[in-house]
């Protein structure tokens, strides 16, 4: 057994002596509190006390307190005098210095870049109009930290006009890092609707938020295969999709220089007419899919044959009405089992109105061919199945009966989709044809997350026509940042790291989670036992880190100072992977 006492607290004649013993490996730590004097010439101890059940803090305390040092109180000599919260905004201005954005609006600082990277942060952390933002920043250190404290509404206003001024050249640069020759490029078209009806691009259109007869603008996205953001296009609210695609085609070839460049578009975008044209312009490509009543007219023993996906659930095949093309069929089960489930409802619901019609003829209350017709006519509209019911409707009376040979030939396409495609086998083979236009997936979740979720691009309350377009780039900037930011933290969010695995799945079935994504869902936590985090959470989180303003208690007069609240192993793990960020 090992005994040794530390004699480094001896100073007085009262003192804490620390005695430390190893028995069995194991070492024994006493406190004694003890008082020294002396005795017929020598120096003795007395032990005044135990001090072992004390906390070791309280320990050191009485020790200085022993030492003769003035212990103070914190509160009595410091106050707090203003307490921000930082990590958040500092998350997102690493974010935006690593993704070099201000180099992107020229080569000098200037005010206009402060406001317009203080806005597009404001965006990704907490989406609010202009006015309101010059309120929110001053909560947090972003607006002190870019300069901008001070900055007015009008202020803002001016920004984004300079920064419109700005946008071929932001797209040209962000088009030179993220598209390259023979690069694909994904495009899609959105909507959002107006609140007034002043701004020249405000038209009643089809309008994707559910908002009918209501103003709106559109706006077109056009990412890299992986969904990051490369540019974005203002229309006006009542131009169709198909209207946008040339633009965006001239803007590949002219503005771009992309000589070769494959072009992926959803049905409605990329049509047989468009098609006609991209064949005439050398180096351009597409991929985009069949429309169901092309797909019908392939269905026969000479073209399409649905048997032969007893046996696969993708194959190629040619057809002369497309010259020049392949044709990707795929039959995916689970979507031709929802497809079936929802035809069904839909015609039992149609059945049960139909029933009410028919019960309100028969009693009298409802009478006259013309009349019946047109409340039938309500239930059809209603659930969109009428090719699927044949009626017969007289005066005082009125009978149906489903379509069988109908519902019959829709149900042999359920769940079938045919993608068509100019790219030569050899550059791109059919796994990666139906991967690619798949992709489109992810143009639509920057939509969800410009729209609704994180950037709430709607409504929109400008009046100027140059102050939307601004202010959807705005946003389109903001979704940039965080596009990255998700991918670099996919390891603290409910995403999936394992990507390989994502493209060696088989890209007809359904998309399922890695076995470690699906452990990280199950379990809610990492394997350090921190809790996992959807973005919102993780900024949230991030906002518990604050720098507080502090100053002597009573000297107004002294230069305050600033305390920033150390970082959680969390905050110090999402700072890391936006410092390894590159564009």
């Amino acid at each position: 057994m090992a005994y040794k006492e530390d004699m480094s607290t001896r100073q007085g004649p009262v003192h804490v002596a620390t005695t430390r013993r190893t028995y069995r490996g194991k070492t024994y730590c006493t406190h004694l509190l003890r008082r020294t004097y002396r005795e017929d010439g020598k120096v003795k101890n007395e032990t005044v006390g135990n001090l072992s059940h004390l906390p070791e803090p309280v320990i050191e305390l009485i020790r200085r307190a022993l030492r003769g040092e003035a212990l103070v109180n914190p509160a009595d000599g410091f106050e707090i005098v203003a307490s921000r919260a930082h990590g958040d905004a500092a998350a997102v201005l690493a974010a935006i210095r690593r993704l070099g954005l201000r180099e992107l609006f020229g080569a000098r600082r200037s005010r206009e870049a402060d406001l317009v990277i203080g806005m597009i942060a404001a965006r990704v952390l907490a989406p609010h109009t202009k006015l309101a933002t010059t309120r929110w920043w001053q909560t947090r250190t972003l607006a002190a930290d870019l300069g901008v404290a001070d900055a007015t509404e009008d202020e803002l206003y001016a920004a984004m006009d300079w920064l419109l001024a700005r946008q071929g050249a932001i797209e040209k640069k962000l088009a030179a890092r993220h598209l390259e020759h023979g690069a694909l490029a994904l495009y899609d078209l959105s909507s959002s609707y107006f609140e007034g009806s002043h701004c020249p691009l405000a038209k009643i259109g089809y309008s994707r938020d559910g908002k009918r007869n209501k103003p709106q603008v559109n706006y077109g996205l056009l990412t890299d295969r992986r969904g990051c953001p490369v540019a974005v296009s203002v229309y006006p609210g009542n131009v169709g999709d198909a209207k946008t695609l040339m633009p965006q085609v001239m803007k590949l070839r002219t503005e771009f220089g992309l000589d070769e460049v494959v072009l992926v578009g959803d049905r409605g975008m990329i049509g047989q007419a468009h098609i006609d044209t991209l064949r005439e312009t050398a180096g351009l490509s597409w991929i985009t899919a069949l429309k169901s009543g092309q797909i019908r007219s392939l269905v026969s023993p000479e073209a399409l044959q649905l048997d032969l996906f007893d046996e696969r659930n993708l194959f190629e095949l040619t057809h002369p009405d497309y010259p020049g093309e392949r044709l990707i069929a795929c039959r995916n089960p689970a979507l031709a089992e929802l497809r079936a489930h929802k035809r069904a409802a839909l015609l039992a619901a149609t059945e049960a109105e139909l029933a009410k019609v028919q019960a309100m003829v028969e009693h009298g209350r409802l009478a006259g061919a013309a009349k019946i017709g047109v409340r039938i006519g309500r239930v059809l509209n209603k659930y969109k199945v009428a090719k699927h019911f044949v009626l017969a409707i007289e005066d005082a009376h009125f009978t149906w009966q489903r379509n069988a040979a109908a519902i019959e030939a829709e149900a042999a396409l359920d769940g079938l989709y045919v993608i068509r495609t100019a790219v030569p086998a050899e550059t791109m083979a059919a796994p990666q044809v139906v991967r690619h236009y798949k992709g489109l997936a992810e143009v639509e979740r920057a939509f969800r997350s410009l729209k609704t979720v994180d950037l709430k691009i709607r409504p929109i309350h400008h009046r100027l026509e140059t102050r939307v377009r601004a202010h959807i780039l705005l946003c389109m900037l903001a979704y940039y940042v965080e596009w990255h930011l998700r991918e670099a933290w996919r390891e603290l969010l409910f995403a999936d790291e394992d990507q390989a695995a994502k493209l060696a799945r088989d890209p007809v079935a359904p998309a399922r989670r890695s076995p470690a994504a699906e452990h990280k869902v199950r379990r809610r936590t990492l394997e350090d036992g921190t809790p996992v985090h959807s973005l919102r959470t993780l900024l949230d989180e991030l906002a518990t880190q604050v720098r507080n303003t502090c100053r002597t208690v009573g000297a107004a007069e002294r230069p305050a100072f600033e305390l920033t609240t150390l970082a959680s192993p969390t905050q110090r793990r999402a700072m890391e992977l936006v410092e390894a960020l590159s564009p």
